[in-house]
Order: structure tokens, then sequence, then C-alpha cells
């Protein structure tokens, strides 16, 4: 086993993990934080696709290159986007929790005053 064949492998493994913790997590948290592992995965595994083309005697294409790149900081700004609407939520809630938890713990409160 190369080292091309294990990044690749380990890639699939962190994107199986993000996608089963993204279906399974209940906490906004942990699903973004799934979210981020996910990512991660999918860029090793087409990085490594991208390399092991050039490997093979293709050209060498910076497309694949640009576009991991891209999508990492694209990935790191939906990130900080998320964190932030989190935190806001966690702000006028009291908790940060899904939708419906949210509602309801609000409307809970408007009935109270």
């Amino acid at each position: 086993m190369n080292a091309a064949t294990l990044a690749g492998l380990t890639g699939a493994v962190l994107a199986g993990l993000g996608l089963y913790g993204l279906i399974v997590q209940p906490d906004p948290l942990r699903r973004i934080l799934a979210f981020n592992v996910l990512g991660s995965g999918v860029f090793l595994v087409f990085g490594i696709i991208a390399r092991r083309g050039a490997a093979a005697g293709a050209l060498a294409d910076p497309v694949p290159q640009a576009l991991v790149i891209t999508g990492i900081v694209v990935a790191f700004a939906a990130t900080a986007l998320a964190v932030a609407l989190m935190v806001r939520l966690f702000e006028e809630a009291g908790r940060a929790g899904s939708h419906a938890e949210v509602r309801a713990h609000t409307l809970g409160d408007a009935a109270d005053d």
C-alpha cells in the first residue's frame, strides 16, 4: 500500500465519519464540526485523485489544486458564519438547539410574560 492509497482511504474514512456525525448529532456545534470533517475528507480524496492522475503520466493540471484551495477558504467562511449565527441564537434564546426546541423555548417565555 503506497502513500497515495493510504491518504485516499483516510479521506474516505474522514468523509464517512463526518457524514455519520452530521446525521446522528443533534447539537449544532457538533454538526458544524462534523460538516468540517466531511469537507476535509472530500478535499483530501479530491486532491489524491488529482495527484494520481498527474502521476499516471497525464499533464499536471492546476485546476484541482485551485478548486481544493478555494473550497477550503469557502468552508472556513461558512464555518465562521455558522458559528456566529449559533452564538447569536444562543444570546437570543439562552441556548443553541434545534429550531423546534428554540421556538418552543421562546414561545414558552413569551407566554410567561
